[in-house]
C-alpha cells in the first residue's frame, strides 16, 4: 500500500524534475540521431530504442516528447523538432481507421503545438493553428467511427483487435472527440447523417465504467472495487457483453496495472474537460450530474485500487495476480524491487497512474472534497520515486528516459538479461513520455503556473 506519511516537499520535486529535463534532452536528441526514418522506436534493447512494428501507436509519444522537453524548459531545439516531425510523419496517424490510437498519437503532436499556442508559449500562426485543428477535427472524428453498439443502446470505441473488443487503453483516446467536439465537428455517416462526437465520448465512458471497471458489488467471485479487465468482449450479433478478457495482463480475472493507469487518468482528464463545456451540451446525453458521477465513480474506485495494492513507493508490478508474487513475501508492504527474480514491475504504469492520481486529487479537492489530498499525497509519492534512481535513468548511454517498464510479458517481447527470466532495466517511448507529461503537470502545478491539460486553457476554442 502507498505510504502517505513522507510525501516530498515540493523544493525536492522541482530539484528532481530539473535533473530530468537534463537527463531528457540529451536521451530525446540520442534517438532522434540513431532513428531510421519511416521506423517507429517501442522499447529499449541494451539500452538502445528499436522499432517493434505491431501498431505504430508510440510515433506521437516520441514527437510529443520533443514537445514536452520544449515546454517545460524553452528549448526552441525541441520545440523544431516536434513540429517539424509532427508536419512530416504523423498525417497517416489522423486518417488511420484501424486503430484506438488516436488520443495516444495526435493529442501528444497536433493537440500539444495547439495548446502552445493558445497558452501564447509560441507565436501565434494563424494558419499553424488551422492546420492543427483540422488535424485534430479529423482524428476526433475517425476515432469516434470506430464503433460497436452494446444491447443496453450504448457503444464502445472498439480496440484493433475488432468490433467485438473494448480496451480500457481507449478511455484516453476519448481526447480526440473531446478536442473534435470543442472545436465544433461532428462524424458525418451515410445520407449525411449526423454523429455528435460528445454523445460518442459519453457512451464510451460509460460503456468502459460499466464493464471494464469493477465496483465490488458481486458481479463475478473476483469482484473487487476497483479491479480493472483489460478487454471486454461483445458478441457482435446482438451487442451482448460476454466475458472479460486481456492480451497483456496476466488473466482476465486479475489486474494488468498499466490498463488500470489508463482508467485512473483517463477519467479524471474528462472530468475537467466536461467542467468546461456548458449544461446544455450535457443536457441532451443524460445530463451533468449523471455524466460526471458516473466518471467520477470509476475514477475514484481505480484510483483506491491502486494506492491498496501498490507497494509503498507508488511502483506497481505488472499485474495484481502475476504468480510469481506470492515469492516476494509481503511485497505490499515494502518498496517495490525492479531487481527481484520473479516478477517485473511496470514503472510505466506508476508514470501513467501518477498523474491521475494528481488530478482526481486537485479535482476533488477544487469540488470541497477534502479526500482528494489522499491522492494527491499518493501521486507526489509516485512521482518522487519515478524521479529518482533506480528508475530515473542516469546513465547517458542509456536512451531510455525511465527504467523497468514493461511492454507485453504474456508474449516475451521485454528485453531479459538475467537467468531468472524477469525483465528489468529497460525503457519504453509511452513510459518516458509520460514521466516528462507528469514532471511538467507538476512543475507548472508546484509553480502556480497555467495548469496542464489536454485541450488548453479554458475559454479557448
Amino acid at each position: 500500500m502507498i505510504q502517505l506519511e513522507n510525501v516530498p516537499e515540493s523544493d525536492e520535486l522541482l530539484s528532481r524534475i530539473n535533473a530530468m529535463w537534463a537527463l531528457s534532452a540529451d536521451k530525446i536528441l540520442s534517438i532522434e540521431n540513431d532513428r531510421q526514418e519511416s521506423t517507429t522506436p517501442v522499447f529499449t534493447i541494451d539500452g538502445n530504442y528499436v522499432a517493434q512494428g505491431w501498431t505504430e501507436w508510440t510515433q506521437g509519444f516520441q514527437f510529443g516528447s520533443s514537445i514536452l522537453q520544449f515546454d517545460g524548459t524553452g528549448d526552441e531545439q525541441f520545440l523544431d523538432i516536434g513540429c517539424t516531425k509532427t508536419l512530416e510523419e504523423m498525417a497517416s496517424h489522423v486518417t488511420h481507421v484501424g486503430v484506438h490510437d488516436h488520443g495516444f498519437n495526435n493529442v501528444s503532436t497536433y493537440g500539444a503545438i495547439r495548446r502552445l499556442i493558445l497558452e501564447g508559449k509560441i507565436s501565434v500562426d494563424p494558419w499553424q493553428l488551422h492546420f492543427c485543428e483540422l488535424a485534430l477535427k479529423s482524428s476526433g472524428a475517425v476515432q469516434a467511427s470506430r464503433w460497436s453498439e452494446t444491447i443496453e443502446g450504448d457503444g464502445y470505441i472498439c480496440s484493433f483487435n475488432g468490433p467485438h473488443s473494448l480496451f480500457c487503453d481507449t478511455i484516453r483516446s476519448l481526447r480526440s472527440l473531446a478536442l473534435g467536439h470543442q472545436l465544433g465537428h461532428c462524424l458525418m455517416g451515410e445520407n449525411d447523417e449526423s454523429f455528435c462526437l460528445l454523445d460518442r465520448l459519453v457512451q464510451h465512458a460509460r460503456s468502459t465504467a460499466r464493464y471494464n471497471v469493477y465496483y465490488g458489488e458481486g458481479r463475478d467471485v473476483y469482484d473487487i472495487r476497483g479491479r480493472v479487465a483489460h478487454e471486454s468482449v461483445f458478441n457482435c450479433n446482438d451487442g451482448r457483453y460476454r466475458c472479460p478478457s486481456t492480451q497483456q495482463g496476466y488473466s482476465p480475472f486479475t489486474t494488468w496495472t498499466r490498463g488500470l493507469a489508463w482508467i485512473m487518468t483517463g477519467y479524471p482528464e474528462q472530468l475537467e474537460w466536461l467542467s468546461t463545456r456548458p449544461d446544455e451540451e450535457l443536457d441532451v446525453i443524460g445530463g451533468r450530474a449523471e455524466t460526471e458521477s458516473m466518471m467520477l465513480k470509476a475514477a475514484r474506485a481505480a484510483c483506491d485500487f491502486y494506492i491498496e495494492f501498490t507497494p509503498t513507493d507508488g511502483v506497481p508490478y505488472w499485474d495484481t495476480g502475476a504468480p510469481g508474487l506470492v515469492q516476494l513475501g509481503d511485497y505490499l508492504g515494502q518498496p517495490s524491487d525492479p531487481f527481484n527474480d520473479f516478477e517485473p514491475v511496470d514503472s510505466s504504469a506508476a508514470a501513467i497512474g501518477a498523474q491521475g492520481l494528481l488530478r482526481l486529487g486537485k479535482y476533488l479537492l477544487d469540488c470541497g472534497d477534502s479526500d482528494g489530498q489522499q491522492y494527491w499525497d499518493a501521486g507526489l509519492v509516485t512521482a518522487a520515486s519515478l524521479l529518482s534512481e533506480p528508475y530515473l535513468s542516469t546513465d547517458t548511454s542509456h536512451q531510455g528516459l525511465l527504467l523497468h517498464s514493461v511492454y507485453h510479458r504474456p508474449r516475451g517481447w521485454d528485453n531479459v538479461t538475467n537467468e531468472h527470466g524477469v525483465p528489468s532495466g529497460e525503457s519504453c517511448m509511452w513510459g518516458d513520455y509520460h514521466l516528462r507529461e507528469l514532471a511538467l503537470y507538476l512543475q507548472r502545478a508546484l509553480k502556480n503556473e497555467t495548469y496542464y491539460t489536454f485541450f488548453g486553457p479554458v475559454g479557448t476554442n
